[in-house]
């Protein structure tokens, strides 16, 4: 089941689509799998994880739009399409442009 905090299931376009409740996979693998791009990480963002600010040099800081629930994981959705899933990568998350 997805539960979205902070906006509408709407408010993700096609995204949720990708994610099926009765595949066993993580939501990053089958954002990899099923996203016509795949899943691609984007180096050098930086989390603060107290506000969950995202932060790239040169650019405005960006605040979070909403949050969905998958099965235990933390997708957030930021402005300019971008999506992080908490709990991946070496600092604890990644995040990937979805346009």
């Amino acid at each position: 089941m997805l539960t979205v905090v902070g906006g509408t299931l709407e408010d993700w376009g096609i995204i949720p689509t990708f994610l099926d409740e009765n595949d066993p996979r993580s939501a990053k693998e089958q954002f990899d799998a099923k996203y016509i791009s795949g899943w691609s990480p984007f180096p050098g963002f930086k989390l603060n994880k107290d506000t969950m600010v995202l932060s790239y040099p040169g650019d405005p800081p960006l605040k979070m739009v909403s949050i969905m629930f998958f099965r235990g994981e933390t997708i957030v959705m930021y402005p300019y399409s971008w999506v992080m899933i908490l709990g991946d990568g070496d600092d604890g998350w990644e995040i990937c442009r979805m346009d």
